[in-house]
């Protein structure tokens, strides 16, 4: 039966979907990620933010149009991280806008959705820049209204909106030459066609799974067994498997027992169910490829799932962990507004890395938030560091171009105190900001000099590939040393002290002075020290510092002023 309207509970349902199927391909999203390097996150980004809403929404108890919308707006919002997820919550901010006062839902709601989706995230964006998720995003919004006018259901509506932005993703690299040159059509345009399949899905019914309540309310897995007393916090064989057999031939009750005897001898925590017609299966092995072939000579095999069940029993801890960090976040706030007195200004700095951590102590910083380009912060995150602070002004640095946009948000937001981020889009520009900063000056007096601070030094940094790739004409191999200045890879080799000397050279200039070493947790001091050597012989004038950052991923961070 066609679709004509959505109400309520069918909105919630794909939403829910929608999340689900992001989710379980953030991995192939990452890998999507134009440069090379060991730190991909745009589907993690993504996943993250609208989890962060599905979670809410999945624990709505028979809500309205209204309740949704304001639950995945406000979820997403506080939820976002990096400028993939920020883009994601304000497509998803403007569409639930235009929503928010209706009673169900048509195609040309729809359409007006989309549009005001995309007129929100275009100008959350400072530079909106073409052949990335805001263009697939406006090329539905645009098929939409054309498809509003036809004599339409829900169903091929929207069908045809998802071809469209198929369509519009695979000519991401006409429009983006780096991601031409790369071979791979935009990761955040990709993220978000993989949200609005499951959308359909969960639609029309074929894909409806509720993420948000993990605890008792069914024990039954996928397939559809009894898993519910199972425990997995003693793992011996890490992977959950499950799948049914479409029996082929006469699966006798000895054929039972040899099934079972096999699966038992690669695992445990077996259940097999078996009828006329079919054979579910769940065990636990370190093999699941195994459990699959035996099961094919009994017939054709369907609903194969697989879950890392090291990698979900990692993923509790940490969630339980966070109740408590929570608790105790709350806990030292409240001790924090008790006992501190009031400053006029105070200061929040994202930052990885004991080192660099101790410098921007060192230097004034209220307020550390871990992360950085291995893992951005979300605006919650940033929130939560701005009231810690028990100040008039906060000024917040982002130190990652990726981390803006979330600031940015978390600014809007705060309504009690005067929040000024400071667009730093690397460590050490967050540093030369802070050393711009006077006490004596106004708010904007400092937000002024504080950026032009960020224009006096040039960054760098200095990682590995992951993979075989090329970018702005450099053929670049797995494992090759890259240096990245604040324009893109400058310098590509297998030797690392050339790489880093070429990266040096690409940012200086006939004004530059001083040299700025952070290196890594993966650096020795002695191998520091031997970087610096190797500069002080390239540039004697030059001035040369060596830090111990200990930042993961990146060896080091280099900076010229």
């Amino acid at each position: 039966m066609a679709i004509e309207i959505i109400d309520a509970e069918l909105l919630q349902k794909a939403f829910i979907a929608g999340a689900n199927n992001l989710d379980r391909n953030k991995e192939y999203i990452n890998e999507l990620n134009v440069f090379p390097v060991p730190d991909g996150d745009t589907g993690s980004n993504m996943s993250l933010t609208i989890m962060s809403a599905a979670n809410e929404v999945s624990s709505l108890s028979n809500p309205s149009i209204k309740d949704l919308s304001k639950t995945i707006s406000s979820g997403s919002l506080r939820g976002a991280r990096g400028n993939s997820g920020v883009i994601l919550s304000q497509l998803l901010r403007g569409f639930c806008k235009e929503i928010r006062d209706k009673s169900e839902i048509n195609v040309h709601i729809i359409a007006d959705g989309f549009v005001r989706a995309v007129e929100t995230a275009y100008k959350a964006v400072m530079k909106p820049k073409e052949g990335t998720i805001l263009t697939v995003a406006k090329g539905m919004a645009e098929k939409a209204v054309e498809l509003a006018e036809q004599d339409i259901d829900i169903e091929a509506f929207t069908e045809a909106i998802i071809e469209c932005g198929d369509e519009t993703l695979q000519r991401t690299p006409e429009l983006l030459p780096v991601l031409k040159e790369a071979g791979v059509v935009d990761s955040g345009g990709q993220g978000l066609m993989e949200f609005l399949k499951g959308v359909y899905n969960g639609l029309i019914g074929k894909e409806i799974v509720d993420i948000a309540k993990p605890a008792k309310t069914s024990g039954t897995a996928s397939s559809g067994i009894d898993t519910e007393n199972i425990d997995t916090s003693d793992i011996k064989f890490g992977y959950c498997t499950e799948f049914i057999i479409n029996l082929e031939k006469e699966f006798t009750i000895d054929d039972e027992v040899k099934f079972k005897e096999y699966l038992l001898s690669i695992g445990d925590s077996l259940v097999c169910v078996a009828d006329d017609e079919i054979v579910k299966i769940h065990v636990h092995t370190n093999h699941p490829g195994l459990a699959f072939e035996k099961g094919l000579e009994y017939g054709s095999l369907t609903r194969m799932k697989i879950d890392n069940m090291r990698e979900e029993h990692q993923e509790k801890l940490i969630k339980e962990q966070d109740k408590i960090n929570a608790k105790k976040r709350d806990e030292e706030l409240a001790e924090l507004k008790k006992n501190q007195e009031k400053k006029p200004y105070g200061f929040v700095a994202v930052s990885v890395g004991e080192g660099l951590d101790n410098i921007f102590k060192e230097l004034g910083v209220d307020h550390i938030i871990s992360g950085g380009q291995t893992m951005n912060p979300s605006t919650d995150d940033v929130l939560s560091a701005i009231e810690k602070v028990n100040a008039d002004t906060v000024f917040v640095l982002p130190n990652n171009k990726n981390i803006i946009l979330a600031a940015n948000q978390a600014a809007s937001i705060e309504k009690e105190k005067k929040v000024i981020v400071i667009p730093s889009k690397t460590i050490p520009q967050g540093i030369s900001a802070l050393i711009g900063f006077e006490g004596s000056q106004s708010p904007e007096e400092n937000t002024e000099s504080m950026t032009d601070g960020l224009s006096a030094v040039k960054s760098g940094e200095v990682t590995y590939a992951v993979r075989d790739t090329s970018i702005d004409g450099k053929e670049i191999k797995t494992g090759d040393f890259m240096g990245i200045s604040d324009d893109g890879i400058k310098a590509v080799g297998t030797d690392i002290y050339e790489v880093i000397k070429e990266l040096v050279a690409e940012m200086s200039d006939d004004d530059s002075q001083l040299i700025s070493i952070y290196y890594g947790q993966d650096v020795s001091k002695e191998d520091a020290d031997k970087v610096s050597k190797v500069l002080a012989e390239a540039y004697p004038d030059y001035e040369i510092e060596v830090n111990a950052g200990n930042q993961p991923v990146y060896y080091y961070i280099l900076s010229v002023e």
